[in-house]
């Protein structure tokens, strides 16, 4: 459908694209990948004809059509509803639809013959194309990707930036175009959404291009791979985790190639050098010569670009409990969001706050933060020290300040040259750590709000979708920082991958409630799916349903885990009088040691002191299990239906 050959681009003198090639078929699922600044977004423009090209050959079918999701908001009347925004995609066919409603009009008052026959034709046309099934198509795809079906006749000025942005997707999905370009499309969608869209896209009789960090998601929904590397356009067959193996073997087959090439090179120059004035073998040196000009080096793999590696720097360690969740309660004029609620943060625990928007995730934030009002107690522990970071923190930002002023004024214990090093891991590197806060884009404002969090001194992290303005690799490096982090940490991301590498505990709001799930997001999915095959149903926008068997199977979930924590309970009790009766060995022991019939002999003393020893050990590993035992317990007995 699109082929693309020599293509050469350069912004600024530098080359973006040089000689880049790439072919799109039909049904093609392409994830374009690559550092931000390497391009992508100004390939999908390239195709789209927004950006003129220097070299090269751009030709498209005549029959393909083309559509983009961007990352910003195209202008739209923001008095209409949502529904006639996305029913904007079928303008022919609606077209039709007053055409025939004239006729209709005109042929009340002339039975004209000729339009009653130009009405027959038009109704019939409008039926073949679907007209009368425009509105419900239209429907599906807005619901599907979030929007409740009374929110259908609201005006788009009522709605966020990011539902805005749904919509305009809704409004490209119903068009269907013959290539659908999407850049960051999961940055406006939740999870629930997230996994419908994953089964459009697989079931997308056209081509796909979808620019994404979201690793699972690519996993999910694409077939190909288009790596940017070095202005060049390299295709891999398969999904992200095989691009991932595959270009690690790649680099590895290079490596070794690139290896015993240069070996033999060094082998031919040493030849060459040692018998170069010798008559007898100066044709073998010609020979050699001829033969090393020939050769097309093979280049050697390049480095793979190094992520930070810093600690976090407390100022104080937390007490055990950092948060405490009592009784709260909050509602938006009639719309109650959360009804006397209760939940509890220990130190060392890393949160994922996961569903459906509109459920309250961003307002339980902004309640632990206190950054709204609310009924209840949120009161956090001892030596607790919170950063947060939201979208609205840009807002914050000093916007006469240069980028790495913006950090040093924080007067944290790093150096300017790992400041340094920081910003470059988010995609601020060399001079570029003097640009004026006000002249960087939202996305780049929120990295820099970002990276203060990271560098401030708080043992308690506050995050709203991190992720998002981030490439993969900036992602990796997030997720690194936050894995070794040793505080406490509650977020909310649409990014499962991300949300399974760190997170080790779910939150999740039902009915009104912030419940918890006491593992990581895959075990939680797990226990979801088997929920569903229960009967039991959590739907993305109306909250849960009861019915007879939805009781029935919480009963039974609640029944096991019961059962489980009794086991534990009765581990633990024996534990605790095998404990108790190592304790009296050890005490007994300790008091022999001191009679004078045991410490004038040395013999029995050393017996007794090697039996004590032992015993010491034992205790230590025994009260290690027990431990162990007791979070495996609290865990449990926290986690409520």
């Amino acid at each position: 459908m699109i082929s693309i050959n020599d293509l050469t681009y350069y912004i600024g003198g530098k080359a973006i694209y040089e000689k880049a090639a790439l072919h799109i078929k039909e049904k093609d699922k392409i994830g374009l990948i690559g550092p931000n600044g390497s391009g992508k977004t100004t390939l999908l423009k390239i195709i789209l004809g927004e950006n003129q090209i220097e070299g090269g050959q751009v030709s498209k079918h005549r029959d393909c059509t083309i559509g983009m999701l961007g990352q910003e908001i195209s202008i739209i009347d923001e008095s209409t509803s949502i529904l006639s925004v996305a029913m904007q995609a079928f303008e022919t066919l609606l077209r039709k639809k007053d055409q025939i409603d004239k006729l209709i009009k005109e042929i009340e008052n002339d039975h004209d013959p000729a339009k009653i026959s130009m009405l027959a034709g038009l109704q019939e046309e409008f039926e073949m194309k679907g007209g009368y099934s425009l509105q419900s198509k239209a429907e599906e795809i807005l619901e599907g990707i979030g929007f409740m079906t009374n929110e259908l006749s609201r005006p788009m000025r009522e709605f966020s930036g990011g539902w805005k942005m749904r919509v305009i997707l809704a409004k490209l999905l119903l068009e269907r175009p013959s290539v659908l370009m999407l850049d960051e499309p999961t940055n406006h969608l939740d999870l629930p959404s997230i996994k419908w869209f994953e089964n459009y896209i697989k079931s997308y009789e056209g081509a796909v291009i979808i620019v994404s960090h979201d690793k699972r998601f690519l996993d999910n929904t694409v077939s190909k791979i288009l790596e940017i590397e070095d202005a060049k356009l390299i295709q891999y067959v398969g999904n992200y985790s095989d691009f991932v193996r595959e270009k690690t073997m790649r680099r590895q087959i290079q490596e070794n190639a690139h290896i015993n090439q240069q070996k033999k090179v060094k082998e031919a120059e040493k030849f060459i050098n040692r018998f170069r004035a010798k008559a007898t073998k100066a044709r073998q040196v010609q020979s050699k010569i001829k033969l090393m000009n020939k050769i097309d080096l093979i280049d050697n793999v390049k480095g793979e670009t190094k992520g930070i590696t810093f600690k976090f720097r407390f100022s104080q360690v937390s007490g055990k409990h950092v948060l405490d969740i009592r009784n709260v309660s909050k509602s938006y004029d009639n719309k109650h969001i959360f009804t006397k609620t209760n939940a509890s943060l220990i130190r060392d625990d890393k949160v994922a706050l996961i569903g459906a928007n509109g459920l309250g995730k961003s307002t339980l934030l902004k309640i632990i933060t206190n950054s709204i009002d609310y009924e209840g107690t949120c009161i956090q522990g001892h030596n607790v020290l919170l950063s947060y970071y939201a979208q609205h923190q840009i807002d914050t930002l000093t916007y006469e300040n240069n980028i790495l002023e913006e950090l040093v004024r924080l007067e944290s214990d790093y150096t300017e040259l790992e400041l340094r090093s920081i910003l470059g891991s988010f995609l601020f590197s060399g001079d570029e750590v003097f640009k004026k806060i006000g002249h960087l884009s939202g996305g780049e404002k929120a990295r820099v709000a970002l990276a203060k969090v990271l560098i401030s001194k708080a043992n308690f992290l506050v995050m709203d979708e991190p992720t998002n303005h981030l490439d993969i690799s900036s992602v990796d490096i997030l997720t690194t920082a936050l894995q070794q982090y040793q505080g406490s940490l509650i977020m909310v991301s649409h990014d499962r991958q991300f949300i399974e590498s760190i997170a080790n505990k779910i939150w999740f709001i039902e009915e009104k409630k912030i419940r918890e799930y006491p593992g990581r997001y895959s075990e939680y999915e797990i226990w979801t799916g088997k929920m569903k095959q229960q009967d039991r149903i959590y739907p993305a926008k109306n909250g849960p349903k009861t019915t007879k068997n939805n009781k029935s199977s919480s009963f039974e979930y609640q029944k096991k885990y019961k059962n489980k924590l009794n086991a534990l309970k009765g581990k633990l009790e024996k534990l605790e009088e095998y404990i108790s009766g190592l304790e009296e060995k050890k005490t007994s022991i300790e008091m022999k040691m001191h009679s004078p019939e045991i410490y004038s002999n040395y013999e029995k003393l050393t017996r007794l002191t090697q039996e004590l020893d032992s015993i010491k050990d034992q205790l230590k590993k025994e009260h290690g299990e027990w431990e162990d035992l007791f979070v495996q317990i609290e865990k449990f007995e926290k986690f409520t239906f």
